[in-house]
């Protein structure tokens, strides 16, 4: 691990601590003071914002294809601005500096692919901010953070061939995970079990306990409800039901973008408060999809799609149905818990526990795979309920696997934000 200098240290002990920030009101937003107002804009730009739009843009534009590989790009960018802005100043000058400096040293080293138009990125930011000392402080200030926290999490494990490889069939059994159908293609994500978290420590601390055994009431509840609502020909899903579905089919990462650029932009807060936000919601993501990854594997249960056509479907009062066909393509990795909802779970604990249960207005959120379609919300917990739902009215995955997964994400959060002082200090 790359050590920081003795006097950036310093500054960083004499800062007040996330953990103490993400139990008080202040940073709740429900308390307005001279230390938690907003910061002045350069030129009325907010650099958090411009700079959360470039790192989606960046990572849309020439990301990883594997999503945790792409939560640990957002991860390392903002976790490098939030220290950055935690060691200097308050003044303007330095805060949107040290920001944008963090960021765009983050993002190209990252995705040096785009290095060309993150260089035009940053050149536009820095000339919108007058010349002085503070503003080259917060240019090497940024710069310093974002080299040490990339040399700090190399080799963590959570690069794509690492988080998907090669990984043996188990042996055919009735509740043991199997490829689906169409593809019948490879488990992929097995390997992000074994990541360096940022924080979780064990993959394994919160492991849910075992799904619904085979046979029993509860098994025969969760199969019959996916046969019946998620199959693609469903008499009883109803058009309200296939929607939500078809909105939450697209990638967790990028609906949740918008999700998280809504909060962040009805914040109203400085600019050091922004990239904290913006930080431990990645992070806590980032420990999230390693503890999916840890019980998915651990208890391998098989989708619904598998059991359903299976001869023995594991309780005897559900007849097989080798014609089976759930309304979407079934994932290739095992159904307990539900990466979506682990996902949907941890983005809902970590806005509530920080900015409240609601958000200050009305935010609408669009969709990959619900192309002209907006939805509109005001609470975080909507987003998981409707999430818990989908997966089940898609047809792949089981509502105790979705319930288990938004429980797992709620508390692998509410873990990042009690000690997310040791990333900070």
């Amino acid at each position: 691990m790359l050590e920081r200098s003795s006097s950036a240290r310093a500054r960083l002990r004499s800062a007040v601590t996330v953990a103490a920030l993400a139990t008080s009101t202040a940073f709740c937003g429900t308390a307005a003071s001279a230390s938690t107002g907003p910061t002045p804009k350069q030129g009325g730009v907010d650099v958090a914002v411009e700079w959360y739009d470039v790192t989606a843009d960046t990572i849309a534009a020439a990301g990883s294809s594997a999503q945790v590989t792409n939560s640990r790009t957002w991860a390392i960018s903002w976790l490098s601005a939030a220290r950055a802005l935690r060691s200097g100043p308050r003044q303007t000058a330095f805060q949107d500096a040290a920001l944008a400096s963090a960021v765009h040293t983050s993002l190209a080293g990252l995705i040096p692919a785009r290095t060309a138009e993150l260089d035009a990125a940053f050149a536009a930011t820095l000339a919108r901010i007058p010349a002085s000392p503070s503003k080259d402080r917060g240019v090497a200030a940024g710069a310093e953070e974002a080299t040490a926290l990339l040399a700090e999490r190399a080799g963590d494990g959570l690069d794509p061939a690492s988080v998907s490889p090669p990984y043996p069939v188990p042996q055919a059994a009735p509740g043991v995970w199997q490829p689906t159908p169409p593809a019948f293609g490879p488990a992929t994500q097995a390997g992000t079990r074994y990541a360096r978290p940022f924080l979780l420590g064990r993959a394994d601390r919160f492991r849910p306990e075992p799904p619904p055994a085979l046979g029993s009431p509860k098994y025969r509840a969760d199969l019959e409800e996916v046969r019946d609502y998620g199959a693609l020909n469903s008499s009883q899903r109803t058009q309200a039901q296939t929607d939500i579905a078809q909105f939450w089919l697209g990638s967790s990462l990028t609906i949740y973008n918008g999700v998280l650029r809504a909060a962040l932009v009805q914040s109203r807060w400085q600019t050091s408060r922004q990239a904290e936000l913006v930080a431990l919601f990645h992070v806590a993501l980032v420990d999230t999809q390693i503890a999916t990854s840890d019980a998915k594997y651990t208890y391998e249960r098989w989708r619904p799609v598998t059991a359903l056509r299976a001869a023995d479907t594991g309780h005897p009062s559900i007849p097989s149905d080798p014609t089976w066909a759930p309304l979407h393509t079934t994932p290739s990795h095992p159904d307990y818990p539900s990466g979506h909802n682990t996902y949907s779970g941890a983005a809902e604990q970590v806005l509530t526990s920080l900015i409240g249960a609601h958000s200050r207005e009305p935010f609408a959120l669009t969709s990959p795979t619900a192309p002209g379609v907006t939805r509109t919300y005001t609470t975080w917990k909507v987003l998981t309920d409707e999430n818990v739902g989908a997966r089940v009215w898609s047809g792949i995955h089981t509502r105790s696997a979705d319930k288990a997964g938004a429980t797992l994400g709620r508390q692998v959060a509410a873990h990042t934000l009690r000690h997310a002082a040791r990333l900070l200090s």
